[in-house]
């Protein structure tokens, strides 16, 4: 069973990326306030998920958050400042949406998947290893930003079908790897990556 929070005091952030691992493709991070008493028999790590299920849950979690957010960083500027920056930048940005509207809520604590994130100014983070199992905020962020990753691949794939976005979603598959090496690699490709 996944806590509620970790603060019951605290307007809390939960906040998890996608796409870390992958050859091509942005990373892209979610940041996710849900309400203290929230509870749900089905979410969980978007890893442990079918997909019919993220994408039920996607629209639930949409519909009951108290703020949401999904923010991406190119592959471009991942090639530009590594993976990792590149993965807490996509949560700052997740962060910077959900700062800047007018009459939305606010979080003042953040809940970050992992056991590292680069300070967000003016609100304290806790780091929780595999919080995607713990926390139903990092979950609710792992669901969301992984559906919206999954569904820009699918789009991508129509353009480039033989490194097999629409299955694969930009990881480093056999069929992806074999065709980097048919095809050579496309725009989409990080270029700091060993592709293969």
């Amino acid at each position: 069973m996944l806590l509620s929070y970790y603060n019951a005091n605290a307007i809390e952030a939960g906040l998890d990326e996608v796409g870390r691992g992958c050859l091509a493709g942005p990373v892209v991070a979610a940041a996710v306030i849900l309400p203290n008493d929230y509870t749900h028999p089905v979410l969980n790590d978007s890893k442990q998920l079918s997909r019919s299920q993220r994408e039920r849950l996607r629209e639930e979690l949409q519909r009951d958050a108290l703020a949401w957010a999904v923010a991406e960083v190119s592959n471009e500027e991942i090639d530009q400042i590594n993976i990792l920056k590149a993965s807490f930048l996509a949560m700052h940005r997740a962060l910077d949406m959900i700062m800047s509207r007018v009459d939305g809520m606010k979080p003042n604590h953040l809940l970050v998947d992992g056991n590292r994130f680069t300070n967000y100014p003016m609100i304290p983070h806790t780091c929780i290893v595999k919080g995607d199992t713990k926390f139903l905020s990092i979950a609710a962020a792992s669901v969301l930003a992984k559906t919206y990753r999954d569904e820009l691949m699918e789009k991508l794939s129509l353009e480039f079908p033989h490194y097999g976005w629409a299955q694969n979603v930009g990881y480093p598959t056999p069929i992806h790897r074999r065709a980097l090496l048919e095809h050579g690699p496309c725009q989409w490709h990080r270029r700091s990556f060993r592709l293969v």
